[in-house]
């Protein structure tokens, strides 16, 4: 989008390239109007995709999207105001000038999305200040995409002065008007359009792809008189040159991103699909290799130790009726494979947002194996919905409800993490029911943890925090990337909460003696697992809520 920029006073017309007047069009006035506002229309859509395109990336590779959006929009209306100004030598060449500028935004842009992907890909593990590596580039790109926006204004002014004199409050109005009308098309494009059919990458290639011929159109047929022989052909080469290299892009976008997926994930990735909700990414499970679901980027599961990680989730919470049990998220049929071992469950209902995650644990090999093909026992009853939208219409009540949702430093999931969600939970807790919730790590985030402990107590339930680790050595830390490294060791923290009894007391932390034996957990080691948790209580935290999460650290 364009930021305002001051008409040249009435009565005063620009020059252009030291001819005053108006330009030498190839067709009438009001038909060379129309074309200028068209291309201010295109060129406002295309800078939107740009900027919501950086924005998705950011969020996807650097996580917390309130942060990256913050950014992106920040720097890049600030770097708008840099262009707007430093283009202001450019309008007694404006036309020469807005095809340069054009055909520099549709190769910055365009190629913005790939060039992310490859620092992330390739230097993210280097450490040091390559750790940091994708967000100075979403800063540097932010801020040249922004200069360059910004540098289209001036141009445009003096392009469609030169077209039809008029006063300079007519010609605005007319600007923006196309600007805002642009803006609306490529927002409503990228989510509905570009992302679900072409992907990021190729989204940004084909955006680029038109901003150039958009720009050079206008330019090299509107007001090509105005240009000298040089120049056009200068132009022509270098929109050329751009359509080329956004073109060969496209051509091997497909093999620039598997590369880069066998940087990140290594080279055994059997299943990678972009759903409408993440990215999935499934490795090894084959010739003895353990079995990794990613989603969006972080590991979800790691076949190595997840069974310690689901043990510890489900089984405390077993213990005392489970007749029926809800299980939120897990849609790996992890959770519900340790559920489903307890004879007296009559009925499991698990609410997973994400349809492509519960086929791919019905259907894929190493993963149903995984999972106990849980999802053929008849008790299962599988609802694709968001939990929170779904707990508000719950039809009925449940003995046990395990939360096995994404990390709440993650921003989508923070209300789920909140005290209205934990509130909506209370209410489908049959009498004497338990809630299980994984809360991320203990000690590398204890302020997380104890914040979500806070925010359950907050909803009226009592809590019996505690925590396992990960020690199995060299095996990855399930479901949680913590970002930067640490010495601490790594573990994971669960809190099991219930209504108050009828002393006011929290939920008993053991084992049920009839059920079945954990393979990694004994009643021994949960106590002293909440005794360890227990030295890491901060006191005082206040709760998450839903119009003020409190999960950033």
């Amino acid at each position: 989008m364009i930021e305002p920029q001051a008409p040249a006073p009435p009565g005063a017309p620009p020059s252009w390239g030291g001819v005053q007047g108006q330009a030498r069009l190839p067709v009438r006035p009001g038909v060379g109007r129309f074309l200028v506002l068209a291309g201010v229309f295109v060129c406002a859509a295309c800078g939107l995709v740009y900027e919501l395109e950086l924005v998705a990336l950011a969020s996807y590779l650097i996580g917390d999207s309130v942060t990256q959006a913050s950014v992106v929009l920040s720097v890049m209306v600030f770097a708008m105001g840099i262009g707007s100004l430093a283009a202001k030598r450019l309008r007694p060449l404006a036309a020469a000038g807005f095809g340069a500028v054009e055909a520099a935004l549709a190769l910055v842009g365009g190629s913005s999305a790939m060039a992310l992907y490859a620092v992330f890909a390739w230097t993210g593990d280097w450490g040091g200040a390559w750790a940091d590596g994708s967000r100075w580039l979403l800063v540097a790109y932010s801020l040249t995409i922004g200069v360059l926006i910004g540098a289209e204004v001036p141009l445009l002014m003096e392009l469609i002065q030169r077209v039809r004199r008029q006063d300079p409050g007519g010609a605005v109005a007319d600007l923006f008007a196309a600007d805002y009308v642009g803006a609306l098309v490529g927002g409503l494009a990228f989510p509905f359009l570009l992302l679900p059919w072409l992907g990021q990458l190729t989204g940004a290639l084909c955006t680029g792809g038109v901003n150039a011929l958009a720009g050079g159109a206008l330019v090299l047929g509107l007001f090509r008189r105005d240009l000298t022989r040089r120049a056009r052909w200068w132009l022509v080469v270098a929109n050329l040159l751009v359509l080329g290299l956004l073109a060969s892009a496209a051509v091997l976008v497909d093999d620039f991103e598997r590369a880069a997926r066998h940087a990140v994930y290594g080279s055994q990735v059997r299943v990678a699909l972009q759903t409408g909700v993440q990215e999935v990414v499934l490795t090894g499970g084959t010739h003895g290799r353990p079995l990794d679901l990613y989603l969006d980027g972080r590991l979800r599961v790691s076949g190595r130790d997840e069974r310690r990680y689901h043990e510890a989730l489900v089984h405390p919470a077993m213990n005392g009726p489970h007749a029926r049990v809800l299980i939120l998220g897990g849609g790996d049929g992890l959770a519900a494979r340790e559920v489903l071992r307890y004879p007296g469950v009559r009925r499991v209902d698990e609410v997973e947002l994400d349809a492509a995650v519960l086929r791919l644990a019905r259907q894929d090999p190493a993963l149903s194996r995984l999972n106990g093909h849980a999802y053929e026992d008849p008790r299962m009853n599988v609802t694709t919905a968001d939990a929170f939208s779904w707990l508000r219409g719950a039809p009925s009540t449940y003995d046990v409800v395990i939360s096995d949702l994404p990390d709440p430093g993650i921003t989508a999931s923070t209300k789920l993490y909140s005290q209205e969600f934990y509130g909506l939970v209370d209410r489908v807790l049959a009498p004497g029911g338990r809630l299980a919730v994984h809360a991320g790590p203990v000690v590398t985030r204890p302020r997380v943890f104890w914040t979500i402990d806070t925010t359950i107590r907050t909803a009226g339930l009592r809590t019996s925090p505690y925590r396992v680790g990960g020690r199995d050595s060299g095996f990855a830390a399930g479901p949680d990337r913590t970002v930067g490294a640490s010495p601490a060791p790594r573990d994971w923290g669960f809190v099991l909460a219930a209504r108050p009894g009828a002393l006011g007391t929290a939920p008993a932390l053991g084992l049920d003696p009839a059920g079945p034996s954990p393979r990694s957990l004994t009643s021994a080691a949960l106590a002293a697992d909440a005794r360890a948790a227990d030295r890491t209580r901060i006191d005082g935290l206040p709760p998450s809520t839903l119009v003020h999460p409190r999960y950033a650290d």
